[in-house]
């Protein structure tokens, strides 16, 4: 019990002094593990994994995933500069290349190292779709998101040992609870999660997408094509992203807000 009540008294400590704040929402995250640790990491496997794809160069698609990219990094900019984040930044080392994939796919790593697969243009269409997905997946790094996966996964992992140690007398309550604690904790806490992230991911990269210039309805449209695409999808609640179709209407619903934000940088027109 003595070891029970330490983990205890170290799990809440943890969480008063490891966390940081969003710098879009106002929130506090967790934050376990620093970015001084994390973005080290994120361009040293970003870099691996360049050597071990095949990247496009010197081509009109790849132009265009760098311009994109570009727009949507001084987008950003220009967001944290205005709100009070002037050097949230500082660290970041943007880079961004296209991989000749037929994955369906984009991301962001921590740092600002951006993918995206040629497998995904189709969809994405123009500029402004990629801007869309783009906007989306560099949101992801600039919340913070892989911090608090990383951090959440350590306090799923800390619970798990807390409940073995109590029940270290007891090996068949135990294991009800590890398949219990298992199930739930993803399906109650780290799937949902996970949700939000992508909605909050959704809504912040709707508002850099606008403030580059883009037509901020033109990432409904996206998802709508992505919805065409797929088959077989897992229900929502077992499932790490929201559904296509509750995407759409919150995008829907968040474009006048979008442009009212690209309204205060004096962006007036958006590309379509």
């Amino acid at each position: 019990m003595k070891v029970l009540k330490s983990l205890s008294i170290l799990f809440l400590g943890t969480l008063v002094v490891a966390c940081s704040t969003n710098p879009f929402t106002g929130k506090q995250t967790l934050a376990l593990v620093p970015n001084s640790q994390i973005l080290p990491m994120a361009f040293q496997q970003y870099q691996e994994f360049l050597t071990e794809h095949k990247v496009v160069t010197n081509t009109a698609n790849a132009r265009m995933v760098k311009n994109v990219g570009q727009k949507i990094a001084a987008a950003a900019e220009r967001y944290l500069n205005a709100n009070g984040y002037a050097g949230y930044l500082s660290d970041y080392r943007w880079e961004y290349n296209l991989i000749d994939s037929p994955e369906v796919n984009a991301w962001c790593m921590p740092g600002g190292k951006i993918v995206v697969y040629t497998g995904i243009l189709p969809i994405t269409k123009d500029e402004a779709g990629l801007a869309a997905v783009m906007g989306h997946e560099v949101a992801h790094a600039l919340a913070n998101h892989g911090q608090q996966r990383m951090s959440a996964g350590q306090l799923q992992q800390l619970g798990a040992v807390a409940g073995n140690i109590a029940l270290a007398n007891n090996p068949e309550n135990a294991q009800i609870f590890n398949t219990a604690y298992g199930l739930g904790s993803n399906l109650g806490v780290m799937l949902p999660f996970s949700r939000s992230h992508e909605t909050e991911a959704d809504h912040i990269g709707l508002i850099l997408m606008a403030i580059a210039g883009y037509e901020p309805s033109v990432a409904a449209e996206l998802w709508q094509r992505m919805q065409a695409q797929e088959q077989g999808t897992p229900p929502e609640f077992l499932s790490t992203h929201p559904s296509s179709s509750t995407r759409i209407q919150n995008i829907q619903a968040w474009v006048p807000e979008a442009k009212a934000e690209a309204r205060k940088f004096g962006v007036t027109s958006f590309k379509r």
